[in-house]
């Protein structure tokens, strides 16, 4: 049986119907929406598949159109420029007829220079002292509306353990401040950009939760609107996906109906390997 995370590598795994144009899909599950996160780490496979002897260190993606997850996302790459140390690639994913995410990718090649980091916040519990997403106390659970629930019952490709759960039907108004252990859910290929594409697919999955902690509002809120706007990520260190990375989030700012939102991802030794930034849509409307 093909598990979570060897579907998701497949989905990843573009088919290339001409140069530079190539053929994603999606899952075939009830979201009425693509996951903003896969458009990412697709898009960032079809500018991979285009540039040769450079690494990835950032990328810029912005969010047009909800994508549909019931056709293919066609992956049109623009081969902007190829330097002596970077090249450029614009990618935009299109579906019936129409631009659904536009993202710039920046690649480098290997160069050693000046080095500083941010240090990873001291006294976070290792993955294994936190609580198991898994076990959620029987009364949440019996709250939970039976869409969600399906959902968050059914096996991931990505783990994930809050360092500070979350009730998530009634939170309480917090910091701006989230942390979170992910990893795949399984030992993936010596593939350095793979890793770098199962990441930026996961960096999608909790970031808009920070910017609504102060406000107690539910992502689970059936008068709340959300999604993402744009999606931004550079790469600093080597690391494996597979491996437990602590996304460490703040939210600066909400105004307008967008919330902002920043995260650093460590890895368990300490190293600073990815920064992401995140601006998305947040909108609670009236009951």
């Amino acid at each position: 049986m093909t598990t979570p995370l060897q579907s998701l590598i497949e989905i990843l795994d573009l088919e290339e119907i001409e140069r530079n144009l190539f053929r994603g899909r999606s899952p075939q599950e009830r979201s009425q929406r693509v996951f903003g996160g896969q458009v990412v780490g697709q898009a960032l496979v079809a500018a991979n598949r285009t540039v040769v002897d450079r690494h990835v260190h950032s990328l810029k993606g912005d969010f047009l159109r909800p994508g549909d997850p019931k056709v293919p996302i066609l992956y049109e790459v623009d081969r902007i420029r190829d330097g002596r140390s970077f090249a450029t690639r614009r990618v935009v994913a299109i579906q019936h007829g129409q631009a659904i995410f536009s993202m710039s990718v920046s690649y480098q090649v290997e160069e050693s220079g000046l080095e500083h980091q941010t240090p990873m916040p001291d006294n976070v519990p290792a993955p294994h002292e936190t609580p198991d997403p898994g076990m959620f106390d029987e009364k949440i659970r019996e709250r939970i509306p039976v869409e969600y629930r399906q959902w968050l019952d059914a096996p991931q490709p990505i783990e994930q353990r809050l360092v500070s759960p979350i009730d998530p039907i009634e939170p309480e108004k917090l910091a701006p401040h989230l942390a979170v252990w992910l990893r795949a859910s399984g030992r993936m290929p010596d593939d350095d950009q793979l890793h770098q594409c199962v990441l930026a697919y996961a960096s999608d999955l909790n970031m808009l939760d920070t910017c609504l902690l102060p406000h107690g509002v539910s992502w689970m809120n059936p008068n709340f609107q959300s999604a993402s706007l744009d999606h931004s990520i550079w790469f600093h260190h080597r690391f494996r996906a597979d491996e437990w990375l602590l996304f460490v989030q703040d939210s600066p700012s909400a105004s307008g109906g967008r919330g902002f939102n920043r995260g650093l991802v460590y890895s368990q030794d300490g190293r600073l390997v990815a920064s992401v930034v995140q601006e998305g849509l947040i909108r609670l409307h009236k009951g």
